[in-house]
């Protein structure tokens, strides 16, 4: 039995039907359409989920459309208003269930996202340098263009937690601010900038590496502890990682850089436990009709899941990696705390509403405040120190 805390308790006991007998466990039974959004067209998180789509047309009929975003607000939006079963996302994820950045203005606050499957294959997330601008180290970066993505939390305090290897903050490097994710890369082509985030097999970076001003990744050397605890303040989700592939890697040669899992597949803790458990449950059987499909895929294997991150899995694809022999008492145990950590949210959120400032930085800073309180009432981690 799936124990559950605080708010979110009615909506997993609620959802919690599943097919468990027989042949329909082995055959998940999915809509007859959907929608999932993803990054841009051609980055590595829309290319994953239109193989899954593909997957899912030719094993249940099921007709998919991934509709590119290029923020995490335009990802989430049409999730969160039910006109999307599933979000590819990023860090995003993250920052959306604590409630801060973008996420802590009013139309939004903490959202109880959740975690279907995710990946983490042989390629990094981190900061693409064009060769011409003199960059060796992340250090080098000062006083350089740095790419921000405007309404993408994920891309932006990802690439500060970057920079920070380099003992560098936002005021020391020059931020240019782009539409879009795929705009931004484009700028790294255009000479409008000389440093964007991404995944070493997006496809723009591949398009960088083909161009005239060539890619590459400063190393993050994983020796180097105090540059490592730098990251940890600023991007807690990150972990040390060895790239062996994807734009700018030679063979043979392996490039120590970060990583967390990118992408994933996010839903809401309110969707019906069974359509999440369909999806999973698709994904990991029919996973060597898809893992080849395109960059990145290999890394939705069930057994490279990462179990203990910051976001839950959804009750539905704990169902699914429950069968699948891939969820142990401890997985659970972490799972049940981040939940109740999302409750915790959920209630300030609540309390804090009714009585905030109308300004919109007021309204912020004094959610942060009041957020902040809350996770120390509960001796829970902050995580965004004001």
């Amino acid at each position: 039995m799936i124990r559950r805390f605080g708010p979110l308790a009615t909506i997993a006991i609620s959802c919690a039907v599943f097919v468990t007998t027989g042949a329909a466990a082995d055959e998940p039974k999915l809509p007859s359409t959907m929608t999932f959004t993803a990054y841009d067209t051609g980055t590595a998180g829309f290319n994953i989920a239109v193989a899954i789509g593909k997957m899912m047309k030719d094993k249940h009929s099921t007709d998919v459309r991934v509709l590119p975003a290029g923020n995490d607000v335009a990802r989430l939006a049409p999730l969160r208003a039910g006109r999307a079963q599933m979000a590819w996302m990023g860090s995003g994820t993250y920052f959306a269930q604590e409630g801060v950045f973008e996420f802590g203005a009013k139309e939004w606050g903490p959202q109880s996202l959740q975690i279907s499957l995710s990946v983490v294959d042989c390629s990094a997330t981190s900061l693409g340098v064009a060769k011409d601008a003199g960059v060796k180290e992340i250090k080098d970066l000062r006083g350089k263009r740095v790419g921000f993505v405007v309404g993408s939390p994920a891309v932006n305090q990802n690439t500060l937690g970057i920079i920070a290897y380099g003992g560098l903050t936002q005021k020391d490097v020059k931020i240019i601010e782009f539409a879009s994710y795929g705009a931004m890369w484009k700028g790294l082509i255009n000479n409008d900038v000389d440093a964007t985030f991404g995944t070493t097999i997006t496809g723009p970076a591949k398009e960088v590496e083909n161009s005239p001003r060539g890619l590459m990744w400063p190393p993050m050397p994983h020796a180097d502890k105090a540059a490592w605890e730098r990251v940890m303040k600023v991007a807690p989700f990150f972990k040390p990682h060895v790239s062996t592939c994807g734009a700018a890697h030679e063979p043979g040669k392996p490039i120590e850089l970060s990583h967390y899992p990118y992408p994933i597949a996010t839903v809401y803790g309110s969707q019906p436990a069974d359509q999440v458990y369909a999806i999973t449950k698709s994904m990991i059987v029919n996973y060597d009709t898809y893992k080849d499909s395109a960059p990145g895929a290999a890394g939705l294997a069930v057994k490279t899941q990462t179990m203990k991150w910051v976001v839950p899995f959804h009750p539905g694809a704990v169902k699914a990696l429950q069968e699948a022999g891939q969820w142990s008492p401890e997985d659970q145990t972490h799972n049940d705390g981040l939940i109740r950590r999302q409750g915790v949210l959920a209630a300030a959120w609540k309390t804090y509403v009714g009585s905030a400032p109308s300004g919109d930085k007021e309204f912020l800073d004094g959610w942060m405040a009041a957020r902040a309180a809350a996770l120390k009432k509960e001796a829970m981690p902050n995580g965004f120190e004001q």
